[in-house]
């Protein structure tokens, strides 16, 4: 994941933020004023004035933070492309200035990139100084449970006093809305999209609710929107563990893995009971092998099973910038993750563990769920079967072993829509297909200019 997340966040620049303008009886998507962004000639940056809650359009207004880099080519413009990196948490106006995308595609688009709220200049939600002391995610009993709960419960109130009204209002459908406000101000009938990871999330909504404001969308990785708590954390579980059992196969016929000419599995048990004499350990090494599937770096992970090495590789849990504080507010909203009792959770643990024995579980797929422990009332943007029968046909990307997204998450999303989707398999490994290979590019390249879908599968690239 750390090798991805360096392609993804290559480049990557500050995004001036201007504060909020004063709210005046009526609301409409005003033209943006650009202006060259401090860290990135080539970029242009702004902000635009959008309400708090699309239900009162004529009441409190928020300033949402934008990037924009402009077509190198204007007279073969196709449009704006918007773009979002994921997380939640990470910039979509510093990943519209980032090198990841293609020459033609940096030629032929205005591409965009607009904060989601809650992150970057969009009014950040930063409560991560709030969780210190965290109890266990892991409770044993039902005292243990308990004590998440209240810890959890003391978050959410303090978050919510320090971030203000935006805490309620970064819903992934409210998100959608600031999106096409900008579509709007920049006096396009029709946007492209691409998104990776929780971006999906934003793509699927906009394409159900202004599908027919879509010329072309990719979802790299999708996150499926119709996931019960059930699902979201067992199939989770269940693609970690086709991640690690691809690991082993790597090292079964790659001479230069540590653990090459070794039981794999067993050498990972055995390194799993070496790290229980440290407190915490064994926690600690799962969770760095999870993250590291994601890339994935599998040459890191036979040295780490190898020698156990229990420091923390530099960087090796690094994520989106505000990650842990603004999913309280977004994927707490969009997923019914409402684990109400400890008996409700053990039978939720019990399906990880099912699904998941090598692993035991997904660390986002169970961090998530518990970390909205505590967390009140129906979801603001509840989960629901995708229905985007007004949007032309989109391209649904995903490798068919990504330990963070299910690649049968991105199969459910053309099962629910099939007129309207088209899957393209990466055969290979990790999160994030989009840049793995010239076939993988040049699938979404060619679809994104010419509306034509060239391949449904793309060979595997070694790790």
């Amino acid at each position: 994941m750390r090798s991805m997340m360096r392609v993804l966040l290559a480049a990557l620049v500050l995004v001036v933020h201007v504060g909020p303008a004063n709210a005046g009886p009526t609301w409409s998507a005003q033209p943006i004023a650009w202006v060259q962004c401090p860290d990135n000639p080539a970029g242009e940056c702004g902000t635009l004035e959008v309400p708090l809650d699309y239900r009162k359009p004529n009441g409190r207004r928020i300033n949402v933070a934008l990037a924009r880099h402009r077509a190198t080519d204007p007279a073969r413009r196709l449009g704006v492309l918007m773009v979002d990196p994921g997380g939640p948490g990470g910039s979509a106006a510093q990943f519209a200035l980032s090198r990841l995308f293609s020459p033609e595609l940096r030629a032929r688009f205005d591409i965009v990139g607009l904060d989601s709220r809650g992150t970057g200049n969009s009014l950040p939600i930063r409560c991560a100084d709030l969780m210190t002391d965290q109890p266990s995610h892991y409770p044993a009993d039902e005292a243990a449970f308990t004590t998440l709960l209240r810890h959890n419960q003391g978050v959410l109130a303090k978050c919510r006093e320090r971030s203000g009204p935006i805490f309620d209002h970064a819903d992934s459908a409210t998100v959608v809305q600031d999106m096409d406000a900008v579509r709007r101000a920049l006096g396009e009938r029709k946007i492209s999209y691409l998104g990776l990871s929780y971006g999906t999330m934003f793509g699927q909504l906009y394409a159900e609710k202004f599908g027919n404001r879509v010329r072309a969308m990719v979802l790299d990785s999708v996150v499926d929107h119709s996931a019960n708590a059930w699902r979201f954390m067992g199939e989770r579980a269940a693609a970690v563990d086709d991640s690690f059992v691809e690991f082993a196969r790597w090292c079964d016929r790659t001479v230069s893995c540590e653990l090459h000419g070794q039981n794999v599995y067993q050498a990972w048990e055995a390194a799993l009971v070496r790290a229980d004499r440290e407190p915490g350990g064994r926690q600690q090494l799962i969770d760095r092998v999870y993250h590291s599937l994601g890339g994935p770096d599998f040459g890191w992970i036979a040295h780490v099973i190898a020698t156990t090495n229990s420091a923390q590789r530099q960087g090796a849990l690094d994520f989106e910038p505000n990650y842990q504080s603004v999913r309280l507010a977004t994927v707490c909203q969009d997923f019914s993750l409402r684990i109400k009792n400890f008996q409700q959770y053990e039978r939720l643990r019990a399906e990880e563990l099912r699904r998941s024995p090598l692993l035991r579980g997904s660390f986002i797929g169970h961090d998530e769920a518990t970390a909205c422990i505590g967390v009140e009332g129906r979801p603001a943007n509840p989960p629901h079967r995708l229905n985007i029968s007004a949007a032309p046909r989109i391209l649904v990307l995903s490798a068919r072993h990504d330990a963070i997204t299910p690649y049968e998450w991105a199969v459910n999303i053309q099962r629910q829509a099939p007129r309207n989707t088209a899957l393209l398999t990466y055969e290979g490994w990790g999160h994030v297909a989009y840049p793995r290979s010239a076939c993988t590019r040049g699938g979404v390249d060619d679809y994104l200019l010419e509306l034509t879908v060239k391949a449904t599968s793309c060979p595997a690239v070694e790790p």
